[in-house]
């Protein structure tokens, strides 16, 4: 009792404040976005309940100990490789928006890759932890490819590029944050370049292609793959300093912008709250990312560092290819925007990752991991 005490006074209220202030503002968004759809209310009662699970799972994981979770990662591993083997074979899913990506259980659908996000940083954050010391040793450094190799190529089979992407960021940037030479990181950048013709011919679906080049022009495709983000850009501009107001979005309302409660859940924002209120919106995002990297530098040993670092990265990557693909900076790839979009895997594991980071708050003891 003396230690639930004393960790409940290092809970880090500033951080928790930010998630549950923005999941509230992101079930506002919801709700707007859906109340054009017939029965539209389901999802802002999916995305209420994800939130209040998420809230307690958070708050749970941020009293238990991340050493002990850390330490059964070859379950971890096991699981993750289980979910993932799972959804290639009983997923569903439409592949031009993202493959067959979730496993249904009548109206309850979960999204395996979410949570195996999870379980790859405590697994990943226990190896770098166990061989920092030889971080440079070839065997360690082919041990860690294999371990996110077999996780992405398995990914990839859905196919999902843009959770590929997310896990890839998170694996540099625990890694680089472990010290490994530059001469691993050249080879790697080298052999990604030499890599890409071969993805780009033999491995990208045409849909992701298109998506690509789209990217790069949206009006070449104005009625299919560029429409999305033709809309959005629209959207966005609309919403001007102040916004349209809450459920007064006119691209929003009229359903002329697709994938409006998930996707593009930011164009939204910017429509119906304007300039002040995307800004709120990425201002919170920043705080919580940068949150989670100031407690990994005041982490009490390197494996809690390593999970805050890895929780950081994939709410900082997945925000930069959300919002970036609503304004048009990054490809479209049904990446969620985190705490805002529909989904009750997205707001579950991101929930469930800032009570790690709680967890490793509650135990620093103000020694610098850098």
């Amino acid at each position: 009792m003396q230690n639930f005490k004393q960790n409940l006074k290092n809970l880090d209220l500033w951080l928790l404040g930010a998630v549950i202030l923005l999941s509230v503002i992101g079930i506002l968004l919801v709700s707007s976005a859906t109340a054009s759809f017939s029965g539209g209310t389901t999802q802002v009662i999916v995305q209420i309940a994800a939130f209040i699970i998420g809230l307690v799972c958070c708050l749970f994981l941020a009293f238990y100990d991340y050493e002990f979770l850390s330490s059964k990662y070859l379950y971890i591993i096991g699981i993750d490789l289980f979910l993932l083997i799972l959804v290639l074979l009983i997923g569903t899913g439409a592949e031009e928006v993202g493959g067959n990506s979730w496993i249904r259980f009548g109206p309850i659908g979960i999204q395996p890759a979410e949570f195996v996000k999870i379980g790859f940083i405590l697994s990943f954050a226990f190896q770098l932890d166990k061989y920092k010391e030889r971080i440079n040793e070839l065997p360690v450094v082919l041990c860690a490819l294999a371990h996110i190799g077999v996780l992405v190529f398995l990914i990839m089979q859905q196919p999902d590029f843009g959770t590929t992407m997310v896990f890839v960021s998170i694996f540099v940037v625990m890694i680089y944050m472990a010290k490994i030479s530059w001469k691993y990181i050249l080879s790697a950048i080298g052999a990604v370049a030499v890599a890409f013709p071969v993805f780009w011919f033999f491995i990208f679906k045409e849909y992701q292609k298109n998506r690509i080049l789209t990217f790069l022009n949206p009006e070449m495709d104005s009625q299919m793959s560029g429409y999305q983000v033709m809309q959005s850009k629209t959207a966005v501009g609309a919403g001007q300093l102040f916004g349209q107001g809450l459920y007064k979005g006119i691209l929003t309302q009229n359903n002329f912008l697709p994938a409006k409660h998930t996707d593009f859940i930011f164009a939204v924002a910017c429509e119906e709250l304007g300039f002040f209120g995307a800004l709120l919106i990425v201002g919170l995002i920043l705080f919580i990312v940068l949150r989670c990297f100031y407690i990994a530098y005041h982490a009490r040993d390197h494996l809690g560092a390593f999970i805050a670092i890895g929780v950081g990265t994939m709410l900082l990557v997945q925000s930069f290819e959300n919002i970036g693909m609503t304004i048009g900076l990054t490809p479209v790839t049904g990446i969620t925007l985190p705490f805002l979009s529909y989904g009750g895997s997205s707001m579950l594991t991101n929930l469930i990752a800032i009570g790690l980071v709680l967890n490793v708050r509650m135990r620093h003891k103000n020694l610098n991991f850098m």
